[in-house]
């Protein structure tokens, strides 16, 4: 598909106009429309087809601004979107209906019909990054629209020609009066940020994060922060070096590494080192014949701001280069660059790279690389492994993470529908699929309480209070411990009855399975013993198929009825 498509300038948003867009996506949230499931899903619809339309202007877009590949836009943006939506819109019935089962209350309480209500928090400013210009902006977007709230978004100013394309097709396809996008830069994100938000969502850098989060606070408004991190991987020698080497190095070539889940840095037992190294180079060459420069394949870094921070990491480092190292600030390009370094205070473990750029730390021991990504990191955004199975599960028990793949370069957050998201300095919320839905909704509890009858279990909170009402509370709603001072478990005549009543079942559903087997099993035996089995073939195989069979009558004939 060809990419020259005219694509319109980017022109910033007047400011003085902000406030008046904000109030507008209030005031429709206000009007009630958006809660309507049916009408979340017309809009989402329509994204859908506004994504499918623009697949040509999206593509000549991100090549503009990043030099992504027709191949890379539609993987990893366009189509990676369009699994999002198709997984949220299967299942948004589903998601939005109230919750009334697997609610913890005591069996006191069931008149009062307890449910948990799927509530949109309300309008929402959603800031998306460079990187991934496409698919961290509509992403948020997806989840917003899903749970009913309205939305402003703003795209990066360092994607602009993406960004315009964002704005066409948000303007184009979905209801302006919910949804709307600001162009723009800091001015333009400050006088958002000054607005009265029920949720903001941020993807890009802990130091901008903070900023949001200090003014997000000033109203008390919820924030989801998706950020990135120094993230380690780990090469043990029970692991296939080739296999380690090809999948980490495609990890740092998406996108030109401008990926915040990318490792930041390698640990590599030290005995491996050397063949690891090998594998690297030979797989290098294999996805760059002609090398990065010349690939058509090959993205470019965003700007000479984000060029000169990387390669000043090359530049400082006191390690030695023993893959790639070319550059060319004139075409903003970074070859795949590996450092091999000999300690955690190299320049090139001091900040995340968000380039194709990743050192490799030898190691002699687990439990020591392990105090080491804890010292440099504690909670980055990606943890990956190459190991055994102990050596994986032991580094995903001892390393806290946003999210971990084993035996391969963050396929954890590659996968639409799973949960994404970072935990501390890596961010705080996760979306995709469902978590995308629960990120702007509000779990609002609802009870129906009954009339006069009921305030005879109600009885205890009405003065003048009575101890014997509260001892009837207390019996009723299972008050008493049923463990001991200990912390240990007590089976005392309650555990008992229960474990009988229950026919040894762990809890109410796996009881009430067994019952039913159970009325099953002896209704199958008693049709065996009454003769009606012998047209089925005689003995309790033929009572059960006479039963199953006056089941099926009987539920046929009530709902005849």
């Amino acid at each position: 598909m060809s990419v020259d498509i005219k694509i319109p300038p980017f022109e910033h948003t007047p400011i003085d106009s902000i406030p008046k867009l904000a109030a507008e996506v209030r005031e429709t949230f206000r009007s009630n429309k958006t809660k309507d499931v049916e009408w979340r899903l017309v809009q989402l619809r329509k994204l859908w087809w506004g994504l499918n339309d623009n697949t040509g202007k999206l593509q000549a877009a991100l090549k503009k601004d990043l030099n992504k590949s027709l191949f890379e836009s539609t993987f990893s943006e366009i189509n990676f979107q369009m699994q999002d939506l198709n997984i949220c819109l299967k299942n948004l019935k589903t998601w939005a209906k109230d919750d009334n089962r697997d609610l913890d209350y005591a069996l006191s309480f069931a008149p009062l019909r307890p449910r948990v209500r799927k509530e949109p928090l309300g309008s929402a400013l959603i800031i998306g990054p460079y990187n991934f210009p496409l698919v961290l902006i509509i992403g948020p977007l997806v989840g917003a629209i899903a749970a009913g709230c309205t939305a402003i978004l703003k795209p990066s100013e360092s994607a602009p020609a993406t960004a315009v394309v964002v704005k066409e097709i948000v303007e184009g396809y979905l209801d302006t009066s919910a949804f709307k996008v600001v162009l723009g830069a800091i001015p333009e994100t400050t006088a958002l940020l000054d607005q009265k938000w029920d949720k903001i969502f941020y993807t890009g850098n802990p130091a901008v994060a903070r900023i949001i989060s200090r003014k997000a606070a000033e109203n008390l408004t919820p924030v989801t922060l998706e950020l990135g991190g120094r993230n380690p991987a780990f090469i043990t020698r029970s692991a296939d070096l080739a296999l380690a080497a090809r999948r980490l190095l495609w990890g740092k070539t998406l996108c030109a590494g401008q990926v915040c889940m990318s490792q930041n840095y390698v640990l590599v037992e030290r005995g491996v080192v050397d063949d690891f190294v090998e594998h690297l180079n030979a797989a290098y060459k294999h996805f760059f014949p002609g090398g990065a420069k010349a690939s058509p394949d090959y993205t470019r870094i965003i700007n000479e701001r984000q060029f000169d921070r990387i390669k000043k990491m090359l530049d400082s480092t006191r390690g030695r280069i023993v893959m790639g190292g070319e550059t060319d600030r004139s075409d903003r390009f970074i070859a795949p660059t590996v450092v091999l370094i000999d300690s955690a205070d190299d320049p090139m473990m001091q900040e995340e790279s968000f380039g194709p750029v990743w050192s490799i730390l030898p190691y002699d021991d687990l439990d020591e690389a392990i105090r080491t990504v804890n010292k440099v990191d504690s909670t980055p955004l990606s943890l990956m492994s190459f190991g055994s199975k102990s050596e994986n599960e032991k580094i995903l028990s001892c390393i806290t993470s946003g999210g971990a793949s084993f035996n391969d370069a963050y396929m954890h957050g590659s996968v639409a529908g799973l949960p994404f998201g970072g935990v501390g300095e890596s961010g705080t919320g996760a979306y995709h699929g469902r978590a995308s839905f629960e990120c702007f909704t509000h779990r609002r509890t609802v009870v129906d309480v009954p009339g006069r009858w009921m305030d005879r279990l109600l009885r205890v909170r009405y003065p003048p209070y009575s101890f014997r009402n509260l001892r009837f509370y207390e019996w009723m709603n299972g008050v008493r411990p049923d463990f001991d001072r200990d912390g240990r478990p007590v089976r005392d005549l309650r555990y008992w009855v229960g474990l009988v009543l229950g026919l040894g079942g762990d809890g109410a559903k796996a009881a009430l399975l067994r019952w039913v087997l159970l009325l099953v099993t002896g209704y199958g035996y008693l049709a065996a013993a009454s003769g009606d089995s012998t047209r089925y073939g005689g003995g309790a195989v033929g009572g059960y198929l006479a039963a199953f069979k006056g089941t099926l009558l009987g539920a046929f004939g009530t709902a005849r009825a």
